[in-house]
Order: C-alpha cells, then sequence, then structure tokens
C-alpha cells in the first residue's frame, strides 16, 4: 500500500481538492525529513513542533520493541511497564550504540540510531557554526563532562602507556575526579596572575615575594605557560605525560587557557592536547581562539557539555576533534549501549531552531555580557567594591566582596542573602581571611588563614578561587546561554537589596556573623524600580 495507492483512495472518499491540499502538505512534510536525511545538518528555520513530533514518532516506529507483531524472547527487548515513561521516551527503549562502539547501529533500535546518527552530524554543524570551523567529527556522549573527559583519557591511555597529566588549575572537583578516575597522576599548574604597568621592572624574584599584594598585580588569572615547560622537565620529560588539559570556560577571574601556546608545547613535545570547553560554545571568541589552536598548534579532542550549551536536560556531552580517528577511538571505548536520551533531546533541539534560530541565541547573549558589566560595576562602586577586571573572560564576571568584613561566615551569608532571593548560579568565593579587614595599598596586611581542601589525594590552598594566592573575596555572576535580559536587570535589583541590607546590618554592630545568624531575612524577590541594562550604558 504505497503513499500513491493511499492518496487515491483518499480522492474516492473525499472530494479531490481538499485531498490534494493535504496532500501538498504532506509533499513539504517530506521535502523537509529528505534535506534533513540527505544533508545531516540543521534546517536553515525550525521545524514546527508537531512536524518534529510526528518524525520522532516514525523513528520510533522503527525500532523492534514497537512492532506490533513482535514476539521478543531475550534478556532486554525494551519493555517499557509505565506508561508516562513510555510516553516521555516516545517509546525509544532500546537505547544506542553497541557493546563494541557507541556510534554503531543498534539492531534492535534502527530508528533511535538514525536520530542518533542525526545528532552527531546536527551538533557538528552547530558547533561550526558557533565558530569551530576546523572541527571534523562529533559524537555525543550519555554522561556529562567529568566523565566524558575520563572515557577520553582511558581511550588515549589505551593507545600508549604513559602515566602523568599536566592539569592546568580550574577549582572544579569533577576535572580532577575524571583524572584519578583513569587512573593517572595529575600535575598541577597554577595560573598567574597579570602584572600591572609599573611593575614590569621588578626583578622576578621581587614579583614573586609580591604576589599577594594587589596593587602590583591585575585581576585575572592566566596561563603560566612558563611553568608547563617546567613541569614537563621536571616530570622526567614528554615520555611520561600523557595529556595537558586546558580549560577555556571557567568563572572570573580565571581566564579561559591560552590553548594556542598550551597546543605549541604540545606539538613541540608531542603530547595529547585535551581542552575542557564545557559551556564555550557560545562564545565566539573561545571557539576563534580554539579554531586558531587547531590550524598553528594541536588540539586532540574537545569536550563541551550539552545543557550548557544547547540548554537541555543535564546527562550529556560532545566530544569534538578535526581528528576523526580519535573521536572513533572514544567511541569504541564507551562500554555497553547507551540511553538515547542525549541524542533524542539534542536532535528536537536543534530541529526546532533552525541554523537561524541557533545563531540569534547566541548573538543575543553576546549582545547582553557589556551592558550587564556596565551595570555591576556602576553597582559594585556604589558600595565601595569593584568589578574585577578579566579582560578574557567573555562570559563570566566577578565583584570584590573586600567591605563585607573580616569573618569567613559573613563573607559566605552573603551568597545565601542572594539565594534566599530566588539568585541562583552566583558563587561566593573567599580564598584567605586576614584577621583584620582587607587591604589594597602598599602594606600587604596581616597574615592570612588559607583554607585547604583535598581532591583526588591533592591537597589545595584555597580551593575554589583557582589559586593559592588570590588575595581578596569575591562573588560571580554569568552572562549564559539563554539568559534574558530582564532576568539580569532583575538580579542587579536584588543584589542592590543584599548590598543595601548589609550595610544595615554593618550600622547596627561590627559582628555581621550574629546579624546573620539572628536575623536571617526572608524575603521574596524585590520589586523596586531600579534602572535596567539598556539605561546603563
Amino acid at each position: 500500500f504505497s503513499s500513491e495507492e493511499f492518496w487515491q483512495c483518499a480522492r474516492d472518499v473525499v472530494d479531490v481538492p481538499y485531498v490534494r491540499q493535504a496532500e501538498e502538505v504532506s509533499k513539504r512534510k517530506k521535502a523537509l525529513v529528505k534535506a534533513l536525511m540527505k544533508s545531516g545538518r540543521m534546517p536553515d528555520d525550525g521545524w514546527q513542533e508537531h512536524e518534529i513530533v510526528e518524525f520522532l514518532h516514525m523513528c520510533a516506529g522503527m525500532d523492534s520493541n514497537n512492532f506490533s507483531a513482535n514476539v521478543g524472547v531475550g534478556e532486554r527487548e525494551g519493555r517499557v511497564i509505565s506508561p508516562l515513561v513510555k510516553r516521555l521516551s516516545l517509546g525509544m527503549a532500546h537505547g544506542v550504540g553497541r557493546s563494541g562502539d557507541i556510534a554503531a547501529v543498534q539492531p534492535k533500535a534502527a530508528g533511535s540510531s538514525l536520530i542518533a546518527k542525526l545528532a552527531n552530524t546536527m551538533c557538528l554543524d552547530a558547533l561550526r557554526i558557533a565558530g569551530l570551523t576546523e572541527l571534523k567529527k562529533a559524537i555525543i556522549l550519555p554522561c556529562a563532562t567529568g566523565l566524558s573527559l575520563a572515557l577520553c583519557l582511558l581511550s588515549l591511555k589505551s593507545t600508549i602507556n604513559k602515566s602523568w597529566v599536566i592539569w592546568l588549575r580550574i577549582d572544579q572537583k569533577s576535572c580532577l575526579k575524571a583524572i584519578a578516575l583513569a587512573g593517572l597522576r595529575i600535575k598541577v599548574i597554577e595560573p598567574t596572575r597579570d602584572i600591572r604597568k609599573g611593575s614590569v621592572s621588578k626583578s622576578k624574584k621581587q614579583q614573586a615575594a609580591d604576589f599577594g599584594n594587589i596593587s602590583d598585580f591585575g585581576d585575572e588569572l592566566r596561563t603560566d605557560v612558563h611553568a608547563i615547560e617546567q613541569a614537563i622537565q621536571e616530570l622526567g620529560g614528554a615520555q611520561n605525560i600523557l595529556a595537558i588539559i586546558s580549560t577555556t570556560s571557567c568563572f572570573a577571574p580565571r581566564a579561559p587557557d591560552d590553548v594556542e601556546s598550551v597546543g605549541k608545547i604540545c606539538a613541540k613535545f608531542n603530547i595529547f592536547h585535551i581542552i575542557n570547553n564545557a559551556y564555550g560554545v557560545q562564545c565566539s571568541i573561545t571557539c576563534a581562539a580554539i579554531s586558531r589552536a587547531q590550524r598553528v598548534a594541536r588540539v586532540d579532542l574537545i569536550i563541551q557539555s550539552t545543557d550548557k550549551n544547547f540548554l537541555v536536560p543535564v546527562g550529556g556531552a560532545i566530544i569534538a576533534s578535526s581528528n576523526e580517528d580519535l573521536v572513533n577511538c572514544v567511541a569504541k571505548s564507551y562500554p555497553g549501549r547507551a540511553s538515547a536520551a542525549p541524542c533524542r533531546d539534542i536532535f528536537i533541539t536543534l530541529l526546532d531552531l533552525g541554523r537561524i534560530g541557533w545563531q540569534s541565541l547566541l548573538s543575543d547573549r553576546e549582545k547582553l555580557i557589556l551592558p550587564f558589566r556596565v551595570a555591576l560595576a556602576s553597582l559594585a562602586a556604589k558600595y565601595n567594591e569593584k568589578l574585577l577586571i578579566c579582560d578574557h573572560n567573555y562570559i563570566s564576571c566577578a565583584v570584590s566582596l573586600t567591605t563585607i568584613g573580616s569573618e569567613k561566615s559573613a563573607i559566605t551569608k552573603f551568597g545565601s542573602l542572594l539565594f534566599t532571593r530566588c539568585c541562583s548560579g552566583c558563587r561566593v568565593v573567599v580564598p584567605s581571611i586576614p584577621t583584620d579587614s582587607f587591604q589594597e595599598d602598599d602594606d600587604p596586611g596581616p597574615t592570612p588563614i588559607l583554607p585547604s581542601t583535598t581532591v583526588a589525594g591533592i591537597t589545595f590552598t584555597a580551593f575554589g578561587a583557582s589559586s593559592s594566592t588570590y588575595p581578596l573575596p569575591y562573588f560571580t555572576a554569568a552572562v549564559a546561554l539563554g539568559v534574558q535580559q530582564a532576568e539580569l536587570d532583575e538580579f542587579i535589583k536584588r543584589l542592590d537589596k543584599t548590598f543595601a541590607y548589609v550595610r544595615k546590618l554593618q550600622a547596627r554592630s561590627s559582628s555581621l556573623t550574629s546579624h546573620f545568624e539572628n536575623n536571617e531575612e526572608t524575603t521574596t524577590p524585590c520589586t523596586a524600580a531600579t534602572p535596567s541594562l539598556a539605561t546603563a550604558s
């Protein structure tokens, strides 16, 4: 019973003009599907929701667990007992991949495999549109960034027997745990702070002695390229080092790593270079830097989160490279089948957006970063704080918290106050606590108390600050993909109210901690008028 036979039968029952109209609509849908299948790329214009759902049901019908006449006598037949779970999964219960290769076609799930294949090629298209123009292949893994990094390391380790990884410090526990999970040893490279004009005439010894003095150094934490080469020699040379892991998305005042310089070191010493690009896809400058490093230096694997870059539920990561063989190696290292959900969610999202929608989403975010920084700097100055100067971080912003007090509990409570006002995502970092107040003059002040944290067997000083010597506390806020100007405007209002509340407590007593404990504010989001970001600039 072909498609043409169906339409002919329909004409025998229903008036011909009406059938022809429906037939034309059907032809349009088939053309969309044909274009998608042939190109493997995102459509220019996003599909309508009913068109996406219809295609998904068509694919689900290709999986054996949805065959009406199927008799399953195996131990895994895609049976789902809950009707709600079945609807949520669209009946795609078999997953994707086979035990030998996550990218392989699953014989019992032709439809799910089709969606996975299309999702991978559409992801590659989306990454190229974002600015990662040198990529040749991408694959979606059904695990978040940390576990995906571990899988990449295990894949590389299977090709060559080396035991060390040089890790450029970024204080996220998942990175360290990933390296440890892969059974590798970790050499940590601390970032360095920008040297301000006027301090360059000092000797290197004096600069090192003054590292904690804010007046001689800028706010931003940058890649210490010289320390990487020193570490290679300390570890006995490149023959002992599997990879160098750099990071291109991070909380301010940490800046994205200088991936070009790191890549040149990797090329010089023949060491794998892995980039943790967790949420860097949304930044065109970051993508351009990675692409240049691929052209003039060495980049082997790039890892990015699906939820942070494509606004889907947590649970996936994209492994991409200009070296197709390396991506295939990772795919073949994945043990067993995988959930189809991450591929399905990405597939739906990219179909919904289309190329035009995706480009618009990226450009809309970048338009918001400058006015938000202006508004944040203005508000910080109002309360004798400052926006930390981080010229190389185009996603995250940091504001000092030097006037809150010398008690760590009081400073961290500032973050709690923001949270009670429904401001999520802010990080309050207190890298060191002097015995008195924070200073920004030639006198470095009292000796700070430096907290320590042990992760993956390594003890870090001031973990969370990505540096053992950062001299002042701060909080961070990000202009991330999908955020709306109204959200940023409202955040500025609530931040203003939080600072005002703290100042009120300070006026009452010298002990902020007791006030926070005894007068913990329960509040609903404020609605008082505050100048918008549009007028802040």
